[in-house]
């Protein structure tokens, strides 16, 4: 696999998953995965976890906070509780996570290596390396707090961990991929998530090779008292400048704004759920009531399902299939994201006894959103005020409690 290099700020946000959003999380989060593995395989759902503007999206759409660190957190627990009971079917683990729990990581993986035959030793090995490299080769001023390695049952894996600044209250997510890493030490990153924030050492970049080099020998030849020296000797000299990665830049406003949302993109699945949802997919699907407003939720989670990278580069766009948690873009609409899971519940369970007629009309709901796409139709401002309208009728519900009458 190519190496895929990109950033993102993140701000640190307070407050926990409600248990209401965190049980749907679970439910669609696994049942997404269920739809990837069937559709491409279980290396190309760990391809997209190491995709950090993939990663995003699919915590937008959800129901977490668009733009804040608390995705990384909420993602990583929901596949945890989701994907255990799936485990022997997909050959996915999950391990790690938070605080204490990432510090299980080791032995969680040599426990599952004696159960299903890869070698957890050395899988407990490399979690420990993926951490140090993390915290210590890449000194860039963030304190690691969560570890999740996810593990297939072939031993290919991938790692997402991030750390936290204080001082600046902004996070960096880290992704590592097992596909094509030779070298622990040697450019090994999948992507590194965060705007760059001063500077930067960065021991892993293939160019500091010498450099690692130099260091061994020093140590060897001087010993600590005499790098110690040689360090207070050397004058302030300037340094070539990093080499500018592309980055997603997650904004410090909490709200959904204009900007944040590619229109013409989002216009599309409008006009798929509006011509198609009441009349062929509701049929299709054989789920009564699914109308147009759960189709189009139901676009945007086709759309994590089935699109190309360069699909995901306004992440905002999926916090629009069922709102936030905080009440932006608008309150969770639970009526609709149950419907959303029990379509896609039921169109997997038809898949598995092999009937995937109906995974196959999400996939072709996807391509005609896609089709539809166009600079006119409804604006970003007019379909947030009607969903904040219709929220009660939808099952709207934040942290603040259930939603009644217009916002």
């Amino acid at each position: 696999m190519a190496r895929r290099a990109g950033g993102a700020d993140l701000p640190l946000h307070g407050g926990r998953v409600p248990a209401w959003l965190g049980q749907r999380m679970t439910r669609l989060g696994a049942v997404i995965v269920e739809a990837i593995v069937h559709h491409y395989g279980r290396d190309e759902f760990l391809r997209r976890l190491a995709h950090p503007f993939w990663f995003q999206s699919f915590g937008a759409v959800m129901g977490m906070d668009w733009h804040s660190s608390g995705i990384t957190t909420s993602v990583i627990g929901a596949l945890k509780r989701g994907l255990e009971p799936l485990s022997g079917e997909l050959g996915l683990r999950v391990c790690g996570g938070r605080g204490k729990h990432s510090r299980k990581t080791p032995v969680e993986l040599q426990d599952i290596g004696a159960r299903v035959g890869f070698d957890g030793a050395a899988l407990a090995q490399a979690s420990r390396m993926v951490a140090k490299v993390d915290s210590a080769a890449v000194q860039d001023g963030f304190d690691l707090y969560l570890h999740g390695f996810i593990v297939a049952d072939d031993g290919k894996w991938v790692v997402v961990q991030q750390g936290m600044n204080g001082e600046t209250r902004m996070a960096r997510r880290y992704h590592w991929l097992s596909e094509g890493l030779d070298d622990f030490v040697d450019a090994p990153h999948a992507a590194i998530d965060g705007q760059n924030q001063g500077e930067i050492v960065n021991l892993t970049d293939h160019r500091a090779q010498k450099s690692r080099a130099r260091q061994l020998d020093l140590l060897r030849d001087l010993g600590p008292d005499g790098c110690a020296r040689e360090f207070a000797a050397l004058q302030p000299h300037a340094e070539p400048a990093q080499m500018l990665l592309p980055h997603l830049f997650m904004p410090a406003h909490h709200d959904v704004r204009p900007e944040n949302v590619i229109l013409r993109r989002l216009q599309g699945a409008l006009a798929a759920a509006a011509d198609a949802g009441p009349k062929d997919f509701s049929e299709l699907l054989m789920v009564p009531g699914v109308g147009a407003r759960t189709v189009l939720s139901l676009a945007m989670v086709a759309e994590v399902v089935h699109g190309a990278p360069c699909r995901f580069s306004d992440p905002a766009r999926f916090s629009l299939a069922h709102g936030g948690k905080d009440r932006h873009p608008f309150p969770v609409a639970t009526k609709v994201f149950d419907e959303t899971i029990g379509v896609l519940k039921s169109a997997v369970a038809k898949a598995k006894l092999g009937n995937d007629d109906r995974l196959e009309a999400l996939r072709r709901l996807d391509a005609e959103a896609r089709r539809l796409e166009t600079a006119g139709g409804s604006t970003f401002d007019e379909m947030v005020g009607e969903e904040r309208r219709s929220s009660e009728e939808f099952g709207g519900r934040s942290v603040f409690g259930w939603e009644k009458g217009e916002a």
